[in-house]
């Protein structure tokens, strides 16, 4: 046997060209019988495929059907996966794949069945377990029948994959049963309902049966509407029942809870698409179906209580909603005008209006910035609430803050150091913005900075100039140029004396009193009603010693002098020794009257002083009915009646040595509150004369309308339509202007 194939090969080297059984054909060339001729060696094809037995299609398919039952069954497999791939690569060698894919689905189709089980969640089980088996039982059908998935299903772009096979028929033959998809989504949502009542639940269970929806492309379908729609439902009932139930707060947080649950739920076992439209769900049922309730129910509270975390919150969910935003705006804007207006319009509250605002202005402040992360649109809104309520009641406003400034920067108030007085000052001009009649602070600004100069009442110098600067970066030169005006005079003022007192000191006869003078420029300085008072004949000669000086330095100019802000220390002397008492110079007529008698009534006190009655009896008030009673007023009460009599208090006694009973003089009365208040009506009338004559002149010819409509863009304080009407009219009787004859509607200027 080995000599013929020795032959054999013999052969087949001595031949051209010879074919040998196993395909290989070997051509050799004996052109040279030299060792080192080359030769090539040429492989070919069979000639003709080697044929497959008989049966054997037949006998490997029922191989192959074996082991995919007992994969189905879970039983061992009698053959070797190698033997049953190489099989397999056979019978798609020949041709077979069309027949051998058909059986394969045959027979999985034959294998998938389901049977129901009793309860829900059992049923689910089985249906995991069902659904987790074919799945395995694919994979490993698909690893034995890979070589035909990757020819002969691969090049057929309609055939669907073995592992998409096994889908469908899973899809077909059971999820698509209507029986068996009710109950496994009826199962899911069953327990998603448990797990939002409180109730603990297989979550991994839920994400295998969900993902196996989502796998079979029937999640959207059959699960995802009918889950929207239950969630829909429950949500719906919860937020009108909570409403009811709940205060606000409490109901906010609940809220917060359940989105922070659904979202749990999307990141565990739901699918990621459902987020969008459950969230949405939630967010419209609990919020967007009740924004106007809640805010109605709970903003006022929360805003009054400072309930910054429910704020901040409410904030943050409404700002998920569609028109929560704005709605939340609105009701904001609604509570400050609401809550600034009954501060500004209780007449019982003016006394501490100013701070309310000021306490107001910051709470808001805190609540924009932190709870409405600074939202431009509600610090807006803000500012439009409070320009809106604290012009509600006109100029009262601007005079309190007036007021209030005064008192912040009148000496003695030890509330604050520099620093806080500056963040006072600060604080105090956003709320005078705000204002409308800009004018009528100015004018009680004025009035009370006066006595704070005049009476040597002011805290600190600096103070009032950074006060001054403020209302000029606010307001321009023009509104402060007069509070400048102000402090010159004050300056100047000192300067004079200086010189005054080397003046007395050269005159032959020097004086016991030592006269101090302020000299105002009156364009400057508020008006002041003059007085005639009796003054000692001392002090008379004095003024005239001055007037002397000043004139003579100064000529053409003209004095008047001003009792009413006069203030001088009196030395007296009582059982307990010697006081210093600092008083008002009608203060000081009065107690000197003491000095050649020991009592007086009122009528012969007012006869002797010359002092106007309202003003006497404040003053006799603060020296007999005061704390420091230096005068005993018979008979005893706090007012000052026509019959009473008074008598010097010999066993006054006090702790201090300097005793200051001249406050009354910072003390604002009616009357200056009044004639202030009227001063400012009056200027104001004249400001829009001016402006209406300034108008017709450059215009020549103007419409009513027209008129009035420049007149609201000039003037820079708040004024009626009818006021200036009568303006109008004034200025046509004082033949500043005319009617046309044809249109009365229509005004000429008149040169």
């Amino acid at each position: 046997m080995a000599e013929d194939t020795r032959q054999d090969k013999r052969a087949s080297f001595s031949a051209i060209t010879e074919h040998n059984t196993n395909g290989m054909a070997r051509t050799s060339t004996v052109a040279s019988s030299k060792s080192g001729a080359s030769k090539k060696l040429v492989i070919k094809n069979f000639k003709d495929r080697p044929k497959l037995a008989e049966n054997y299609t037949e006998d490997t398919w029922l191989k192959l059907r074996d082991a995919v039952g007992a994969i189905q069954n879970s039983t061992s497999i009698k053959y070797n996966l190698e033997e049953l791939y190489q099989a397999v690569e056979n019978l798609c060698s020949y041709k077979v794949s069309p027949t051998l894919y058909k059986q394969l689905r045959q027979v999985c189709e034959d294998h998938v069945q389901f049977t129901e089980s009793l309860d829900n969640l059992s049923f689910l089980k089985r249906m995991n377990r069902c659904w987790q088996d074919h799945c395995r039982q694919t994979i490993m059908i698909r690893s034995i029948f890979l070589f035909l998935d990757r020819t002969y299903v691969l090049q057929n772009s309609l055939l669907p994959s073995i592992w998409d096979t096994g889908l469908e028929l899973f899809r077909t033959h059971i999820v698509s049963d209507s029986g068996v998809q009710k109950r496994t989504v009826d199962g899911i949502l069953e327990q998603i309902e448990l797990e939002r009542n409180g109730e603990t639940i297989d979550r991994s269970l839920l994400r295998s049966l969900l993902g196996m929806l989502s796998d079979l492309q029937v999640y959207k379908d059959s699960f995802e509407e009918r889950f929207l729609i239950e969630t829909n439902r429950l949500y719906a009932a919860e937020g009108q029942r909570l409403m009811q139930e709940r205060d606000v707060p409490e109901y906010l947080h609940h809220v917060a809870r359940r989105l922070e649950e659904e979202n749990d739920r999307i990141l565990s076992y739901l699918d990621q698409s459902t987020q969008k439209p459950l969230i949405s769900c939630v967010e419209k049922q609990l919020l967007g179906e009740h924004m106007t309730a809640i805010l109605q129910k709970g903003l006022s509270t929360l805003l009054d209580e400072n309930r910054v975390t429910e704020l901040a919150l409410l904030y943050q969910l409404f700002s998920k909603v569609k028109g929560g935003l704005p709605t939340l705006l609105q009701f904001w804007r609604d509570y400050i005008k609401s809550f600034g207006g009954e501060i500004v319009c209780t007449p019982e509250k003016d006394k501490d209006m100013v701070q309310e605002l000021l306490d107001f202005k910051d709470k808001m402040d805190n609540v924009a910035q932190n709870c409405f992360t600074r939202n431009e649109g509600f610090i807006n809104a803000m500012k439009e609430a409070f320009e809106t309520f604290i012009n509600k009641r006109p100029n009262k406003p601007a005079e309190l803050i007036a007021k209030y400034v005064d008192s912040k920067l009148r000496a003695g108030n030890k509330e604050a150091t520099e620093e806080e007085l500056e963040r006072i000052l600060d604080k105090i001009m956003i709320i005078f913005r705000f204002i409308h009649g800009k004018d009528v602070f100015e004018a009680f600004y004025k009035k009370d900075l006066a006595k704070r100069l005049l009476v040597g009442k002011s805290a600190s110098v600096d103070a009032e100039k950074s006060m001054l600067s403020k209302l000029k970066h606010e307001c321009g030169a023009a509104f402060t140029s007069k509070l400048e005006g102000m402090f010159k005079d004050m300056e100047l003022s000192k300067d004079i004396m200086i010189q005054f007192k080397q003046y007395m000191q050269n005159q032959s006869e020097p004086s016991n009193i030592e006269l101090t003078v302020n000299i105002l420029t009156m364009g400057y300085w508020p008006s002041y009603t003059p007085m005639e008072v009796h003054l000692p004949s001392e002090m008379v000669k004095l003024q005239e010693v001055f007037k002397l000086f000043y004139l003579g330095k100064h000529s053409g100019r003209k004095l008047q002098w001003q009792p009413t802000l006069g203030h001088a220390v009196l030395k007296a002397e009582f059982k307990e020794g010697k006081k210093e008492l600092q008083v008002s110079l009608f203060q000081t007529l009065v107690l000197l009257m003491f000095t050649e008698g020991e009592e007086f009534s009122m009528e012969e006190i007012r006869t002797a002083t010359g002092i106007e009655e309202g003003e006497l009896r404040r003053t006799l008030q603060s020296l007999a009915c005061g704390k420091a009673r230096v005068l005993n007023k018979n008979p005893r009460g706090k007012d000052v009646e026509d019959g009473d009599r008074f008598n010097f208090n010999n066993d006054f006694k006090h702790k201090l040595f300097r005793i200051k009973i001249n406050q009354i003089q910072m003390k604002e009365t009616v009357e200056e509150q009044v004639s202030t208040t009227e001063r400012v009506f009056q200027d104001r009338q004249y400001q829009i004369d001016a402006a209406v004559v300034r108008i017709m002149k450059m215009r020549k010819t103007l419409s009513h309308n027209l008129l009035v409509s420049e007149l609201y863009n000039q003037l820079k304080f708040p004024v009626k339509p009818g006021d200036l009407k009568k303006r109008i009219e004034s200025l046509i009787d004082r033949d500043y202007m005319e009617r046309d004859k044809e249109t009365p509607n229509q005004y000429h200027y008149v040169a």
